[in-house]
């Protein structure tokens, strides 16, 4: 009996053996819980956490309070209760120096606060002994938790349905458990400042977009941004303009190279509710298919080759705005995936990061091309036509509204004067009506052109115009052969309408055809558009 007897361990080495694994299981269970945590699951974690020590310390309460102001103060930030013990009347969000300066002073001076009976306070603790007594609190334990000399929390535990004495022990533990918790919020910390960070980035790069912006709106001159309308065309135009105006609705605008497409979405834009926010142009026909992405949606430092920085694209610069995208139709199909989405969920990615950015963009939408035959031709996707198409507004050619000539001609002349230091009083009514009669096949774009050349030659305040003559069709020869006068038919019209087949003033609608038979007779004659 004596040799079993000496073989057996002392109970209370056994139990302190089985109390040291199940606290070296608890610490290990509560460090792996926080590896794979998303940062909207932190807070619900501490608060189990706190739990999960509340019961093993075999106390009642336990809570964490974070230092604010540098250190001078410091906020209750989470707690856990016991069910069977009332809820602390301080809560969460309580400042402790607002009500125990004692108990402050112990926290800026980073001491472990031990209480183990009411009476171990000193006298000029009686603000805290008040509350423990008004709360139940018997006896309680306090340890700062530190990251590099700095105090990153402080984790507490009280006794209340019965007094504890708190060993050197229970402070290593509690203090190991707590520095669990104060290292995710020091990754929390971390996170938050790289978040910050990146906001404070966004904002420099979009403020200096903007102020490019800007800068373009100056120089884009301020009678340009105006819509001359004489004519019951651009009065309709300009009505429809008004009535989407005021919703968040993706616009569509059609027409001819020239016509002022840019102009009306520019006007779309002022009379909206975004009209405080800068609007956004990108024109897709001007970049490269290999920048265009990048300016769209943004990159990331070292995307690809040659990325040496971060870039905001237009969407994010755009946030809150308008973002005008010319010549969408040039857009690769790729890329009109990319928009499609962005247009459906108001999503999208940087070049280079698989974080998603949220934004809320009104698009307008602008081409000269007809985007239906260019779906039928497989060229555009059918369901970002559809989306693109939900306020379509077809602005016409110049040569259909002769009416707004005279007003258009002055406005650009004022608008002239003040970029070239002249001054026209006037403009005789020959030229007025040569102008007014010209078709203007570059339209608005290609009157300014000449308004500003003749400017420049004219002398005095009289402003005398040399009207741009249309290429002269070559003389059908008589021995010419039927195939050979339809191609030189075919080429000077196509000169005449610079390559445009489609459309109103297109080569099909002057010489009477469908744009798909014109299309077949210049395949079988073997005539490249140009």
């Amino acid at each position: 009996m004596a040799n079993r007897t000496s073989r057996r361990a002392p109970t209370s080495s056994r139990g302190s053996s089985r109390s040291r694994e199940a606290f070296e299981k608890l610490i290990a269970e509560v460090s792996a819980r926080y590896i794979t945590l998303l940062p909207g699951e932190v807070e619900p974690e501490i608060k189990r956490t706190l739990a999960r020590i509340g019961r093993f310390m075999r106390s009642d309460r336990t809570f964490f309070i974070v230092p604010i102001e540098g250190g001078a103060r410091h906020l209750v930030a989470h707690t856990w209760t016991q069910e069977e013990v009332a809820e602390d009347p301080v809560g969460t969000g309580f400042v402790i120096q607002e009500a125990f300066p004692w108990l402050g002073a112990r926290m800026a001076a980073h001491e472990d606060v031990v209480v183990n009976n009411l009476d171990d306070l000193p006298a000029e603790a009686h603000p805290e002994r008040a509350y423990c007594e008004r709360a139940g609190i018997r006896s309680f334990l306090m340890c700062p938790l530190f990251s590099a000399e700095e105090v990153v929390a402080i984790i507490g535990v009280d006794a209340i349905r019965s007094s504890r004495t708190w060993t050197e022990r229970d402070r290593r533990r509690v203090r190991l458990l707590g520095e669990v918790v104060a290292n995710e919020l020091l990754r929390q910390r971390s996170r938050e400042l790289e978040h910050e960070l990146e906001e404070v980035r966004v904002r420099q790069e979009r403020l200096k977009a903007e102020n490019r912006y800007l800068r373009r709106e100056a120089e884009y001159g301020p009678g340009s941004s105006e819509i001359v309308a004489e004519s019951a065309a651009m009065k309709g135009l300009l009505r429809k303009a008004q009535q989407v105006a005021a919703t968040g609705s993706t616009v569509l605008l059609l027409g001819e190279t020239g016509t002022g497409k840019e102009v009306l979405a520019r006007t779309i834009h002022r009379l909206s509710p975004r009209a405080k926010h800068t609007l956004v142009a990108v024109n897709c026909a001007a970049l490269s298919p290999t920048l265009i992405e990048s300016e769209l949606f943004g990159r990331e430092k070292g995307a690809y080759t040659g990325a040496v920085r971060m870039q905001v694209g237009r969407f994010e610069l755009a946030h809150r705005s308008t973002l005008l995208l010319d010549e969408v139709a040039e857009l690769s199909l790729e890329l009109q995936a990319k928009l499609l989405r962005v247009l459906q969920t108001g999503e999208l990615e940087r070049l280079g990061s698989p974080k998603t950015h949220r934004v809320d963009v009104r698009v307008i939408a602008a081409t000269n091309r007809n985007l239906e035959q260019a779906v039928r031709d497989g060229g555009f996707r059918e369901d970002l036509f559809y989306r693109l198409n939900v306020f379509p507004i077809a602005v016409p050619p110049l040569r259909e509204r002769p009416e707004d000539v005279p007003l258009l001609v002055w406005a650009l002349v004022q608008e002239l004067e003040g970029s070239m230091g002249r001054r026209i009083t006037e403009i005789p009514d020959g030229t007025m009506d040569a102008l007014r009669a010209h078709r203007w096949p570059g339209n608005v774009r290609e009157l300014r052109n000449v308004l500003e050349r003749a400017m420049i030659v004219s002398s005095g305040g009289t402003l005398h115009v040399d009207l741009p003559q249309p290429a002269a069709r070559p003389l059908l020869e008589a021995s010419m052969t039927l195939a050979a006068a339809e191609s030189a038919h075919i080429r000077a019209v196509l000169q005449e309408t610079r390559g445009k087949i489609r459309g109103p003033g297109g080569a099909a609608n002057l010489l009477g055809l469908k744009p798909s038979t014109l299309e077949s007779r210049m395949k079988k004659l073997g005539i490249q558009r140009t």
